[in-house]
């Protein structure tokens, strides 16, 4: 893939780092209009228990009939939601091989106060892409086009959480794999905590025929 254009989203799925990983530029949508039920505010990881998923709490425009913009979204930080994350990534991943490894990196994302939903998700992708040692190859969008330029790949899709499709993505080892079997496509974070340095040759591995 050369050119591909993608909705930045907290902590995103596997299949949207397989295709950063293996484009020459990838740009971020900036433009949009939030949109619920999405990968915008959600995140899904694999505990003891099965998949859990974790939501940010939104401020909603509440009386305005107008659309938000994702870059005008505001998390609604009156509830803890960031220790919340954290105490279950922590309880979910810390028996993982590479937690420990990376745990100071996610940490002082969970600690520090974040106003704007699109500036936590980009801090963790920076934090993500750093971990991975993925060069920063990414620029914004600075119109709005519903249908983009037809050198462009348009994956923005891959942000919908609600009856996504089942991608053939490589099983890898996961922690909890005894009791659930494989769970597909959580977020990044599930790779890179079971799969440490190695993650980075899954996601160039991962076949995107279908895109």
């Amino acid at each position: 893939m050369k050119t591909i254009l993608l909705h930045p989203g907290y902590c995103s799925p596997i299949i949207q780092y397989a295709c950063y990983a293996q484009a020459d530029h990838v740009i971020f949508e900036a433009l949009d209009n939030y949109q619920k039920q999405s990968y915008r505010t959600r995140t899904k990881i694999a505990t003891s228990t099965g998949i859990l998923q974790l939501t940010i709490p939104i401020k909603h425009n509440k009386g305005s009939k107008e659309h938000q913009l994702y870059f005008d979204v505001c998390c609604e930080n009156k509830f803890h939601w960031q220790r919340d994350h954290w105490r279950s990534l922590k309880v979910a991943y810390q028996t993982s091989p590479f937690f420990e490894y990376y745990e100071d990196h996610f940490e002082s994302l969970y600690t520090h106060t974040y106003e704007k939903l699109i500036d936590f998700n980009l801090a963790c992708h920076r934090t993500i892409t750093e971990c991975l040692q993925l060069e920063n190859k990414e620029t914004y969008t600075e119109e709005y086009f519903k249908i983009p330029d037809t050198s462009i790949k348009d994956l923005r899709h891959l942000i919908v959480s609600k009856k996504e499709p089942i991608y053939p993505l490589p099983e890898y080892h996961q922690l909890f794999n005894d009791k659930h079997g494989y769970l597909s496509n959580l977020s990044i974070l599930d790779l890179l905590f079971n799969e440490g340095p190695n993650a980075i040759s899954y996601l160039e591995a991962v076949d995107l025929s279908m895109f």
